[in-house]
């Protein structure tokens, strides 16, 4: 935050040569969000960049809203197909309004979110592509500050860079804009919140500082378009094709021997809507337990291979034995100790004090986050928000930690036994009724 202080974003806004970037947002079924998530999408303070909607087949009636929202016509409109994806279905449609001039939408066959980001990045012409879910609420001020570390850096290519992603169940949005913070009562979304800020306030974070961060968010993400290219863009084939890119982006790099850096901005950019119930709360971490194995066997060359500096010795290791191999071995260990306990071997002052132990430490380090918010971007505002959050720390391992040991088992059982799962179910109440 000291360092963003000598930054003068106006600067950034008004200048003519600002980088371009295209934000490209995949569209399935969002006919609940999809022209207020437009509009907030338009609403950005950034003097050079467009918005690309692409409508992956939807089978409701997104297309019509936009058709109707935003005055759209069917243009002639030139696609440079470097990577392969589904064809288009009704074309490509431009707005009659010049208050909508940055609006491109595109109309194609079903292919899944990954194909559809591929088609962005084919018909874009900018130099960088912001990739972010249609159903997300982007700030107004969200890209002069995710392009500054592209601006900023000298020695070292950026070749993407991630923000701080935050929960918009229970504020307040109207025509694009977020109004007012509240904290949803839902438990389920609460502790969700609580995790968001564990991972993105400080993971990424230190990550970031590391240079070894291996995933940005696929609900906003800024990149490199010309690295995005030669790397063959998104994998169609992973349910992780977020996390997958950015590791074959730096592979790539890493092989070519060019100095990079994955860059990554604490500041909140970006508000989505969260499960708030536990069937939708499993689907989606089962789909991210998938994601990471898939991506982590893809690339299992660079695991523990000095070759890849941090990315093999650092990061790979990390991810493979802290996120992929953790439920696993916490499943284990409760199965040891149901064990221990039916053949009575149990030392139960050392297991009681280990259980505590493990509880606390989990609490104190949510403590911690929520400081570190309070002291820093202090989004929660409101009298006794903190409290809240802080009464949250303590009943969230409880109430949410083992439905995701649940979704990442199942998640590990559906990768090996269950191939005709894909994506998964992620149901949208409309940021305008969370």
């Amino acid at each position: 935050m000291k360092k963003n202080s000598f930054v003068n974003y106006t600067e950034i806004l008004s200048s003519s040569i600002s980088p371009s970037i295209s934000i490209i947002a995949p569209a399935y079924n969002e006919s609940l969000n999809i022209v207020e998530n437009v509009r907030s999408l338009l609403s950005n303070h950034y003097v050079n960049y467009d918005v690309i909607i692409i409508n992956d087949g939807s089978k409701d009636d997104s297309l019509e809203k936009l058709i109707e929202a935003y005055d759209l016509v069917k243009v002639d409109y030139l696609i440079n197909n470097q990577i392969a994806t589904k064809p288009l279905r009704k074309g490509v449609f431009k707005s009659t309004n010049p208050a909508f001039e940055k609006l491109i939408v595109v109309d194609k066959e079903n292919g899944g979110k990954a194909d559809a980001l591929n088609f962005g990045l084919n018909i874009s012409t900018n130099k960088y592509v912001a990739c972010i879910d249609v159903d997300c609420l982007l700030l107004e001020d969200s890209l002069q500050k995710m392009i500054k570390p592209f601006l900023e850096s000298t020695d070292e290519k950026v070749i993407a860079a991630g923000g701080v992603i935050r929960i918009a169940n229970s504020c307040k949005i109207k025509d694009g804009k977020l109004l007012d913070i509240n904290l949803p009562k839902n438990r389920i979304v609460r502790g969700q919140i609580l995790e968001y800020l564990r991972a993105f306030l400080l993971g990424r974070m230190a990550w970031s500082k590391l240079n070894g961060l291996l995933v940005i968010s696929g609900a906003f993400g800024l990149f490199d378009k010309k690295i995005a290219l030669e790397v063959g863009g998104y994998d169609t084939k992973t349910v992780g094709e977020d996390m997958e890119i950015i590791v074959r982006m730096r592979r790539y790099m890493e092989e070519q021997k060019v100095k990079y850096r994955v860059a990554y901005i604490p500041d909140p950019l970006c508000w989505t809507e969260a499960p708030d119930s536990y069937k939708i709360f499993i689907s989606q971490r089962n789909r991210w337990t998938r994601g990471t194995i898939e991506t982590l066997k893809k690339h299992r060359k660079i695991g523990f291979n000095p070759k890849y500096n941090a990315l093999g010795t650092l990061s790979y290791p990390y991810w493979f034995l802290f996120e992929r191999l953790a439920p696993i071995f916490e499943t284990l260990g409760l199965i040891y100790f149901l064990i221990l306990i039916v053949t009575k071997n149990v030392v139960w002052d050392y297991a009681i004090l280990f259980l505590v132990m493990a509880y606390l430490f989990t609490v104190l380090f949510s403590i911690i986050t929520i400081i570190a918010e309070e002291l820093t971007y202090h989004q929660y505002a409101k009298k006794g928000m903190g409290w809240q959050l802080i009464k949250t720390a303590f009943t969230e391992p409880i109430l949410n930690h083992p439905f995701i040991l649940y979704a990442a088992l199942k998640g590990n059982f559906d990768y090996y036994f269950n191939k005709s799962i894909k994506w998964g179910e992620m149901t949208r109440k409309g940021m305008s009724n969370i």
